[in-house]
């Protein structure tokens, strides 16, 4: 089992798809390249890529179509535009497609590298938040009961906090009436026990 990152790289100039195989293959990474945004697509169909680049200005099916296309059968998949042409309408339209990032040639083996990660700690949080959002209603119904009865306990708890004054007062004011009530009482007994013997 390859547990490589399999990186795709989708450029009509091939020196690109070397630039990435040179510098990303040292540091652990699958790459393959491919030619034409047809290629690609074909290509992204036989292997489970972890991140696509794709040139923007390309014969036949541009990087954007090709944004499009991956983001629809695979949206977790980061995709990330190269381009040596790109304008601010088409970082928009790739912003609008859910690309990862946006980049500008000439690309440094530096830039490279930071984009690659940026791109699949991206596709990481995105995945995390996903599977978060999956709760089931059992769960969530669940979850829900528990912090309703958290809520209780921790309210009875503080309203005994601030009740306690009260009822210690209540009992220092009422103890002597008790006290003064249990000796009438007793004392009433006494009476009459003695009315009774006589």
């Amino acid at each position: 089992m390859n547990i490589k990152p399999q990186v795709l790289v989708i450029d009509d100039d091939a020196v690109v798809g070397h630039s990435f195989d040179r510098v990303l293959s040292k540091k652990g990474y699958e790459v393959n390249t491919a030619l034409s945004g047809e290629e690609g697509l074909k290509e992204f169909e036989t292997t489970a890529y972890d991140v696509v680049f794709t040139d923007i200005r390309m014969p036949g099916i541009d990087g954007l179509e090709v944004a499009e296309r991956i983001k629809a059968s695979c949206p977790w998949t980061p995709v990330v535009v190269i381009t040596g042409f790109g304008t601010e309408d088409d970082e928009a339209k790739a912003s609008v497609l859910g690309v990862n990032g946006f980049v500008q040639k000439p690309l440094t083996p530096e830039i490279i590298e930071s984009i690659t990660l940026k791109a699949l700690n991206d596709a990481g949080d995105a995945r995390q938040a996903a599977n978060e959002d999956e709760v089931t209603p059992e769960v969530a119904a669940e979850v829900r009961i528990n912090g309703l009865r958290k809520v209780g306990i921790f309210a009875k708890n503080v309203g005994l906090f601030f009740a306690a004054p009260f009822i210690a007062l209540a009992y220092v004011i009422a103890l002597p009436f008790v006290g003064f009530y249990m000796i009438a009482k007793l004392s009433m007994e006494v009476i009459n026990e003695k009315r009774a013997t006589d």
